[in-house]
């Protein structure tokens, strides 16, 4: 075997699962952006996400105040900005205008979408249970924006300390799956 043992510190950056999002939160005058990787897809229909939020974030105070947020989804372009928003704190900076990323309302949630991201996915908390042990929040998803000019969107994917890989080549199989 050429494969050599791995500290399980890295064990995370194996397994990412999807694009690294930019969560939005707002509750009371006060909103947050932070990077957000620890993310997976619970259903299909209504779409559930799973995501954790550590309670050290000033974005898990606002998502468990309001139980709103919106998932955005930023292409490589944004990479500069989704590093700085998460090497620093909400709390203590606007975030928004440090960074120049413009929002709009939120159609059926607080939370703003931010414009400079191909999607965002306004979502409503729809279960807590399992926040007090793993910091993990269930979200509905229950409206869904993108931009249609982007076809193939290249999405950053988080490989741990500060590494990305960008999603590359696409490729088609034939399904079943509707």
């Amino acid at each position: 075997m050429t494969k050599k043992r791995l500290p399980l510190s890295k064990v995370y950056g194996l397994l990412e699962p999807g694009p690294v999002l930019l969560l939005t939160t707002a509750h009371r005058g006060s909103r947050n952006i932070m990077p957000m990787s620890w993310h997976s897809m619970l259903e299909f229909e209504p779409p559930l996400v799973a995501c954790v939020v550590s309670a050290r974030n000033y974005s898990h105070k606002l998502l468990r105040a309001s139980r709103h947020c919106v998932l955005n989804i930023p292409t490589v372009e944004l990479v500069k900005q989704v590093v700085a928003c998460g090497n620093c704190s909400g709390a203590q900076i606007d975030k928004f205008s440090k960074f120049g990323l413009s929002v709009s309302p939120g159609v059926q949630v607080a939370a703003p979408l931010l414009d400079d991201c191909f999607a965002s996915l306004e979502c409503r908390v729809a279960d807590t249970g399992l926040v007090r042990r793993y910091e993990l929040f269930v979200l509905e998803v229950v409206a869904a924006w993108s931009d249609p000019k982007v076809k193939e969107p290249r999405t950053l994917h988080h490989r741990g300390y500060g590494k990305f890989m960008v999603a590359g080549e696409s490729i088609k199989l034939p399904s079943k799956m509707r």
